[in-house]
């Protein structure tokens, strides 16, 4: 990539660290040794007391704000404050525990979501095994959730993906306003990509790939099930998810899979 191609996919990232300092320092080390030439910025939200990320030697290679809050935020407030004011044409979210492994992948994210109708764009998400990660669900309906956790069924379609990593144009992302801000944690993702996909765009899977270490405390802690299910109950409430769901039963009758490239 030529350096004006560089510039006109360059992004700017939004990482929160919930005390993840050993895991965000790894993160930026990847960020800097493989991503410079398409990371512009990172603004790092630190939600909890912690120290800052220790520069390489030769400096950062792209500008790094690191924000610290007086009073800790729901995930959707932190996002929205991080890239309210973002000029970069992507912008990015991005979990503390992603790693990247041995390759760039911002670049095809940035040129998949810079393609016509791209509202958002996404890896293919590993864990620590190499083991394909369920990143990709459908319709959190709940009638889906009873299949998928008591049945242990898989989903068949992709309409929405978790925000462990996604890179949106930044024009996009203003339109949204970003995430509900209602959703302390969790369901945030959902809504955002059905107000993606209820404004005409798609998402796009990109074959690039990530590490993604993270375990679902909801499914280990009483207060994030609880966070969980109220989420879940507001989602099932909003206009969002009445339209959302209109919208994809339309799709779901003609295709198998919904948002693929």
């Amino acid at each position: 990539m030529n350096s004006s191609s560089s510039l006109s996919h360059s992004l700017v990232v939004s990482v929160v660290s919930h005390g993840h300092g050993p895991l965000v320092q790894a993160l930026l080390n990847e960020l800097a040794g493989l991503s410079a030439a398409t990371v512009r910025r990172v603004v790092l939200t630190q939600n909890l007391p912690e120290a800052e990320p220790e520069a390489p030697p030769t400096g950062w290679p792209f500008v790094l704000q690191v924000v610290k809050n007086r009073v800790p935020a729901g995930f959707g407030v932190n996002h929205n404050r991080a890239l309210a004011s973002a000029k970069e044409p992507f912008v990015c979210v991005l979990n503390p525990d992603i790693g990247l492994g041995a390759q760039d992948p911002f670049a095809a994210l940035a040129q998949a979501a810079a393609q016509p109708g791209a509202g958002c764009a996404y890896p293919v998400q590993l864990d620590t095994q190499g083991r394909l990660q369920d990143s990709e669900r459908e319709l959190p309906t709940p009638r889906a959730l009873w299949r998928r956790r008591l049945l242990g069924r898989g989903d068949t379609r992709v309409d929405w993906v978790n925000a462990a990593c996604l890179v949106l144009p930044q024009p996009v992302w203003q339109k949204l306003g970003g995430f509900d801000e209602a959703y302390f944690m969790y369901c945030e993702d959902v809504d955002l990509c059905l107000r993606v996909r209820l404004a005409g765009w798609t998402l796009v899977r990109v074959p690039a790939q990530v590490v993604h270490a993270g375990q679902r405390a909801s499914h280990r802690r009483w207060s994030h099930l609880q966070w969980h299910v109220r989420s879940l109950w507001r989602l099932w409430r909003s206009p969002v998810y009445g339209r959302a769901r209109l919208l994809l039963r339309g799709e779901a009758a003609g295709t198998d899979t919904i948002g693929r490239s």
